[in-house]
């Protein structure tokens, strides 16, 4: 062993020296070569820091750096998240996406593009004219229809949902609800104003009652005390005035 090379290290180090850090790792450690100023240390760490990806050999397992353009990497070849200003399209990081993908700014990914999709119409509704089905001849009638798919940012926008038309119809007459709804509004507020004043006077129906009941018992408790008073007069005893 070279005199500057120690085999009592630390942090995960094999062999290390005090001017190069590790020279080499522990088993299952990967290698990294780490650059300070004008110097690069030798540092051994369980996982690749982040622009790097890890390759095992039976004699060391070392770090290298991905490409310039990606943040993460699998492999040299193979990126798994780009740096800022490039979208990510099958482990490639590129400036512009191929023709029939579009750039996804939030995952900064190349995605297919997303045209809108909407469902079936519905049947028709009845013609109406101003909310009513009856009382005219010509009217209008529509139909709808749900968005089930939003497109994406170059998708192709969505159609209308809704559509009408003219529609002649056999003139119908209206029945007048107005005035008969107006009746059985003023029936339903009379008798009910009815039934209140029923109920008022059955209240106070049952209030006299209770006080005439009441008046009877006081009367006949008053009556009953009276019967057993004994009478003062006879029992006073006779005045002896012989003496």
């Amino acid at each position: 062993v070279h005199p500057n090379v120690s085999q009592g290290c630390q942090g995960g180090c094999a062999t290390c020296s005090d001017y190069n850090g590790c020279l080499s790792c522990k088993p299952r450690l990967f290698f990294v070569l780490e650059r300070i100023g004008m110097k690069q240390i030798g540092v051994c760490l369980s996982s690749c820091p982040s622009g790097y990806y890890g390759t095992r050999y039976p004699d060391i397992n070392k770090c290298a750096k991905c490409k310039a353009d990606c943040e993460t990497c699998f492999t040299r070849n193979f990126c798994t998240k780009c740096k800022s200003g490039f979208y990510l399209y099958s482990g490639k990081c590129l400036e512009k996406c191929p023709d029939g993908l579009e750039a996804n700014n939030h995952t900064m990914e190349c995605t297919s593009i997303v045209h809108c999709e909407a469902s079936e119409w519905s049947p028709w509704s009845p013609c109406t004219k101003k909310g009513k089905t009856c009382g005219f001849k010509k009217g209008n009638e529509v139909r709808v229809r749900e968005i089930v798919q939003h497109p994406s940012a170059r998708g192709n926008p969505c159609p209308a949902t809704s559509e009408s038309r003219k529609c002649i119809v056999q003139r119908k007459r209206c029945q007048k609800e107005g005035k008969g709804k107006k009746n059985r509004e003023e029936k339903r507020k009379k008798s009910n104003k009815d039934e209140s004043k029923e109920t008022r006077q059955e209240s106070k129906g049952r209030a006299a009652r209770r006080q005439n009941r009441e008046q009877r018992e006081n009367n006949h408790k008053t009556q009953q005390k009276k019967r057993k008073a004994p009478n003062k007069e006879e029992n006073l005893a006779p005045i002896d005035t012989a003496h």
